[in-house]
């Protein structure tokens, strides 16, 4: 992974959940009142989890453009830590905006990395009141830290296995369903699209059913990939039939229309999808 991570923060699971029963150790050990994970992205930062013991000063899902943050001070250090007893007065800091905004004092920050040493945004804990932060509780926040990368590793290692294998189901000779389901950002939809063409090409598929019930929709994905995959379904000469539209997907439609040119057929399920080329679901006895 780079330091540009493809999974966006609702994807860290396991970094959330293990950030949540760490910061009151971390709060009570360091005596302070804030602590909170944030994740570099492209151009900003972003708070991943965070625990304001009094006054909520940084909430979950806040962000802030990265050159203004103090997590660039963190990662750009020779030592990757930020220490200061007061923010506002220290003159590395004094004259940014975060300072202003946060308007804390005491602030010890140490960079977070993913296993292979890769910076994946940082740690950092904060108060209202002044702090003396010392060597030992620098070696402190840097333990918890490497503890962190292994939640962000597992992480990490969970998405990318959802992504190897695109699931295709046969139904029957030139009939497979596709069952879209969960976020689909940009990484699993050109897999999807590069699997479901390749395996139409190769078994020589005369109608894909597209399930829908699944799909957790995004912007990106419903506006650009889907109607890209169906245009090239058609294209290759395969029927495509969508099912499952759950009424996210139906609003979406109705305020974007990118499916209506290429005039996909819908159906509200599996077996009517069957019933339409020919095909039956008939139950065991």
């Amino acid at each position: 992974m780079s330091e540009e991570h493809l999974m966006d923060s609702e994807g860290y699971y396991s970094l959330k959940s293990a950030a949540q029963k760490i910061f009151d150790v971390v709060t009570q050990r360091l005596n302070v009142q804030t602590a909170y994970v944030t994740m570099r992205g492209k151009n900003a930062m972003t708070v991943l989890s965070s625990l304001n013991k009094k006054e909520e000063i940084v909430p979950e899902g806040f962000t802030i453009d990265y050159e203004e943050s103090h997590c660039r001070l963190i990662i750009n250090d020779q030592n990757h830590v930020l220490r200061t007893t007061n923010l506002m007065d220290d003159p590395l800091t004094n004259e940014m905006k975060a300072s202003a905004q946060l308007e804390v004092k005491g602030y010890l920050g140490v960079t977070l990395k993913d296993l292979r040493g890769n910076v994946f945004g940082t740690l950092c804990v904060m108060d209202k009141e002044e702090k003396q932060f010392t060597d030992e509780d620098i070696e402190f926040l840097q333990t918890i830290a490497a503890v962190l990368s292994h939640m962000i590793d597992l992480d990490q290692t969970h998405y990318n296995m959802r992504l190897m294998n695109v699931p295709i189901i046969p139904i029957t000779e030139g009939v497979s369903v596709v069952p879209i389901q969960g976020i689909v950002d940009e990484e699993r939809a050109d897999k999807l699209m590069r699997d479901v063409l390749l395996y139409g090409k190769e078994q020589d598929i005369d109608h894909f059913v597209l399930d829908l019930s699944g799909l957790v929709v995004r912007d990106q994905f419903f506006s650009e990939m889907l109607p890209k995959l169906i245009h090239a379904l058609q294209v290759m000469g395969i029927n495509t039939i969508l099912t499952g539209i759950t009424p996210e997907v139906a609003h979406k439609e109705i305020e974007t229309n990118v499916l209506s040119p290429h005039k996909p057929k819908t159906v509200s399920n599996l077996k009517t999808a069957l019933s339409t080329i020919g095909f039956q679901l008939v139950e065991s006895r």
